[in-house]
């Protein structure tokens, strides 16, 4: 009991030093994003001239100097590229934000059940120190396993594109004093790789933090991801919903979605050597008093009683996180049959769409 007491206290101090942090680069974020949108607007008074002076040269075009043509022309298209480069900043603020602010309240929610459940002989009580404790080892679980996938995709996807683009850099550097068109051809091809990768990139944040899952709510975000995932990897996945669209509390909409991603990227990964394509079936069934997700597939399937031993986490942590908001997981599989995995969590109503 004092091992978890005190496994207890020192999460506790690492909450509160992680709170403060939160809270003071929220600040930080703030201001950033208040300048940013000033610069923002300052832009598209700017472009908004430009695009006049290039109306006026359009309409004297052939008695109008060639330099000065070309002056504007360029003015006009830095103007656009530092208002794209700008409007990408924003996003990432407003995203940054909206995500400290749901730690900082997550933080805070935390706080708040411990204090209610795990303070020893509070009001007459006994310490419930025992369960704080199971509970903690399921967030730290969850914790470190969201760390694991986002360095995974890290080096798979950005990191090993940014060590591409320095080979491609040094062929290029070397073939320019010898053969200026295959340089310049190495260097074309530098470009499209960097295009490629800037449109990773975002696809990334994307699935770190879908906008979408804050604006429209759960329902049309997982109608986009499963477009997004279908176009990546050439799967069929077959999507249904039944039940009127509603949003539901946050945390409820994120813990899908989470579980969703997760569930969708095992089926094809653990399925890459089926001589089948694989197909995937979501299905969505939204009530006042539960949201349930069934998720299945036609792959090699596994024997259920073996997936303790799986090297991820990735399931394990979807069920403790599932009994944790009060909701079960059904694992349903069997070698050579595929396998069904149904996701049931209560809920309770905030907005129907």
């Amino acid at each position: 009991m004092a091992e978890h007491e005190n496994l207890l206290k020192d999460f506790m101090v690492e909450i509160e030093s992680d709170l403060e942090q939160s809270q003071r680069t929220l600040k930080e974020v703030d201001m950033m994003l208040d300048q940013s949108q000033a610069e923002l607007s300052k832009l598209t008074q700017r472009n908004t001239q430009v695009t006049s002076h290039l109306q006026v040269i359009q309409a004297q075009f052939e008695s109008m100097p060639r330099d000065d043509i070309k002056l504007a022309y360029n003015s006009a298209l830095d103007t656009q590229q530092r208002m794209l480069v700008m409007r990408s900043q924003l996003e990432k603020l407003q995203s940054d934000q909206s995500n400290l602010k749901k730690r900082i309240a997550l933080y805070d929610r935390f706080k708040a059940i411990v204090s209610d459940n795990d303070i020893p002989e509070k009001n007459g009580k006994k310490s419930n120190v025992g369960s704080g404790a199971a509970m903690l080892e399921m967030m730290i679980n969850s914790q470190e396993t969201e760390r694991q996938r986002l360095s995974r995709q890290m080096h798979d996807g950005p990191a090993q594109a940014l060590s591409n683009f320095i080979v491609q850099a040094e062929i290029a550097a070397r073939l320019f004093e010898i053969d200026k068109e295959k340089a310049k051809y190495e260097m074309e091809n530098l470009k499209n790789s960097a295009m490629g990768t800037f449109q990773k990139v975002r696809n990334f944040i994307a699935e770190l933090r879908p906008m979408m899952l804050d604006d429209l709510g759960l329902i049309p975000t997982i109608r986009k991801y499963i477009d997004v995932f279908r176009e990546q990897h050439g799967v069929e996945v077959n999507y249904s919903v039944k039940g009127n669209e509603k949003r539901f509390e946050p945390f409820i909409e994120i813990m899908i979605f989470r579980a969703l991603q997760e569930l969708m990227g095992n089926a094809v990964r653990h399925n890459l050597d089926q001589p089948v394509k694989i197909q995937l079936t979501v299905q969505i069934i939204l009530d006042d008093n539960f949201v349930k997700m069934i998720v299945s597939d036609n792959g090699k399937g596994f024997d259920p009683s073996q997936a303790a031993t799986f090297s991820g986490l990735g399931l394990k942590v979807i069920k403790e996180r599932v009994e944790i908001l009060g909701g079960y997981l059904d694992l349903d599989s069997a070698v050579g049959q595929g396998c069904r995995i149904t996701i049931q969590l209560p809920v309770t109503v905030q907005t129907t769409v």
